[in-house]
């Protein structure tokens, strides 16, 4: 059996900007300290929720250290590193590397996409140069492609590909990866409203947008499943699957960046070409915040 990154509530964190755009490093600060008060399991950092197409390299590789450092390897720090440029997924994972990242997460190749074989070759040539464990992240309704099950098992041989974030909705699918790959690839559901499901396949748990706002639920859907508590998680998943939901009224992550502003976090809006929610989406989101107690009667 491979060793497991975490198993738990990995959080796929935001990236906090001021007005003026610039990275916010001291909402941060006050994010990342929340997130070790709370319990989460692993820090996902500079992935799609995190901006990570609207993020320089520098900033990149400064969010990361910065994390790394505030972070002293209490919970692993897990730094998004992909693209559709292999080679400058190679340059990216390596600088990730050396900024104090625990773990690399490479999204599948997007736009120029490729095929199961290109898959196979694409995460073999990173993974060969790497000394980092590596969790793969399917996500066709942004890439374009999607990882097949056969795939998968052919990727779980390389011992450094040691997971995969699955966020393809396919629960027939993600079942037939876990019964194919065994112990040697974990899977963690890219989506929180299949979290449960997916524990229930064997998953080992979540990386999640949810995660920002109510980080202690999240902990607690995961660490009640994976001790066998299955119906303490099952109640607490169903009680939160209205405000999963509500964090993606609008293209991720708008939404959460809108909610933890409104809890007082200062996240600021995301960059172009990502904008606000409509007035009227966020008057709904308001109401669903307050219903979970996160912000006060207006």
């Amino acid at each position: 059996m491979k060793k497991l990154i975490f198993t738990g509530s990995g959080v796929a964190l935001v990236t906090p900007m001021k007005q003026d755009g610039s990275v916010n490093y001291e909402t941060l600060e006050r994010l990342v300290d929340f997130h070790l008060q709370s319990g989460t399991d692993a820090i996902v950092a500079c992935a799609t929720t995190g901006e990570s197409p609207a993020l320089s390299r520098e900033e990149h590789c400064k969010i990361i250290e910065f994390i790394a450092k505030k972070v002293k390897k209490k919970i692993p720090v897990i730094a998004s590193s992909g693209s559709n440029n292999t080679q400058q997924a190679v340059e990216l994972s390596l600088a990730m590397q050396e900024a104090g990242a625990d773990a690399l997460l490479l999204i599948t190749p997007y736009y120029n996409k490729t095929s199961q074989a290109g898959f196979v070759k694409h995460f073999y040539y990173i993974a060969d140069r790497v000394s980092l464990p590596i969790l793969l992240y399917n996500i066709p309704s942004r890439t374009g492609c999607n990882i097949k099950p056969e795939t998968y098992q052919k990727l779980a041989e390389h011992p450094r590909i040691v997971g995969t974030k699955e966020a393809n909705g396919d629960l027939a699918a993600c079942a037939k990866t876990l019964s194919l790959c065994g112990d040697q690839l974990a899977v963690y559901s890219g989506e929180d409203n299949q979290t449960l499901p997916i524990l229930s396949l064997g998953g080992k748990g979540v990386i999640s947008v949810f995660a920002n706002v109510l980080p202690k639920v999240m902990k607690q859907i995961c660490a009640d499943y994976l001790t066998g508590n299955v119906e303490a998680s099952r109640k607490s998943f169903l009680n939160s699957l209205e405000l999963m939901d509500a964090l993606f009224w609008d293209v991720n992550p708008i939404p959460v960046k809108a909610a933890l502003d409104e809890m007082g976090f200062d996240c600021g809006e995301c960059r172009l070409p990502l904008t606000s929610m409509s007035d009227e989406l966020a008057g709904k989101l308001h109401k669903v915040l307050q219903k979970y107690q996160l912000v006060h009667e207006s």
